[in-house]
């Protein structure tokens, strides 16, 4: 099973000496079952920087795995109550850093469904922000995500 699908997702990273900063997103996006889980994704576009950036969301029973591919490359574990190390690679440089996952919710399925994940990042094992994901997938229309 593989579909067209529109994705909706609201990040929000929050620091503690200064207001939340939210980036909202909606674009199609490609939703896989694949064993036991599905894989969802999508092309970063210039609204989160990130252009030339594919994005795929791994999503297993108790674990979600994000990876980005492009002119920026991370994987990034998210399960509940751990603490995964990452390498994120920007144009910039490479750093190594933790992802302390908060709290997990992954509720998808053949119709699309919801992903929540709040989650800590840590640099040095001081925490830098805690950042928030909320998403969003539902079946696209054919009208609106004609093939290419």
């Amino acid at each position: 099973m593989e579909k067209e699908v529109i994705i909706s997702i609201k990040g929000t990273q929050k620091y503690d000496n200064g207001e939340p900063d939210s980036v909202e997103l909606v674009t199609q996006g490609r939703l896989e079952r694949d064993g036991s889980g599905y894989t969802l994704s999508y092309q970063e576009s210039e609204i989160t920087g990130m252009d030339g950036t594919l994005t795929t969301f791994q999503i297993e029973p108790e674990r979600v795995t994000l990876m980005r591919v492009g002119e920026f490359n991370s994987q990034m574990v998210f399960q509940e109550g751990r603490r995964h190390m990452a390498m994120y690679n920007t144009p910039y440089g490479a750093m190594m850093v933790g992802v302390n996952t908060r709290h997990l919710l992954a509720e998808v399925d053949d119709r699309g469904g919801d992903i929540e994940i709040d989650y800590a990042i840590e640099i040095d094992h001081a925490i830098a922000g805690r950042n928030v994901f909320q998403i969003n997938v539902k079946e696209a229309e054919e009208s609106l995500c004609p093939r290419q």
